[in-house]
């Protein structure tokens, strides 16, 4: 007879995102895993098949929260401009408040070249910001906010570019002033 699963798994995902975030992925032995999670290796094998299933799932659910929170960003607020500068400065404010951590996906894409699984879910994370964007530019633009001779997919595709920058180098602790001048400067895309 199977046993009865001892431990919550969304509860173990996040606890996993919350330590690959911190060390990264190669740093993070299954060892770390096992007593971060408070399990045994059976319980793991059983529930996530290995360290990089799992650490596929992390991926998965910090992508899917990081994407609630853009939503919640453009559903909030009105007008497409402040809600791309409130969009960008919480990334910053995230970044300023712990330069360390940096963002999971970024993390992700450039410590994963060799984990083609991972890789697909880095790319895939970025397609879907990108296409979000598309379409918040699209509805801006049918709005009157965004004038008719701009692209949405493309310049959704710059400002996907620009988050991830922006994550870069506040990862790399470039300071406010920095990151603020390269704002002002991607907000201008917008006019």
């Amino acid at each position: 007879m199977a046993r009865t699963r001892e431990f919550d798994i969304d509860q173990a995902v996040d606890r996993a995102v919350d330590l690959f975030w911190r060390r990264g992925y190669a740093e993070t032995s299954l060892q770390d895993l096992l007593k971060e999670l408070s399990i045994g290796s059976g319980s793991f094998y059983a529930a996530f098949g290995s360290k990089e299933g799992l650490y596929l799932r992390a991926l998965e659910r910090y992508t899917t929260l990081q994407g609630s929170g853009l939503e919640k960003i453009f559903d909030e607020t009105a007008e497409l401009r402040p809600a791309v500068r409130l969009m960008l400065a919480s990334m910053i404010e995230a970044d300023l408040a712990d330069p360390t951590r940096g963002c999971l996906v970024v993390n992700a894409s450039t410590q994963c070249g060799d984990q083609p699984a991972a890789a697909e879910r880095v790319s895939t994370a970025i397609g879907q910001v990108e296409s979000f964007l598309a379409g918040v530019l699209e509805r801006a633009q049918a709005r009157g906010e965004l004038s008719p001779q701009k692209d949405p997919r493309e310049l959704a595709r710059f400002l996907t570019t620009f988050i991830q920058g922006i994550r870069v180098v506040g990862r790399a602790g470039m300071g406010r002033q920095f990151v603020d001048d390269a704002v002002t400067t991607a907000m201008r895309a917008l006019d």
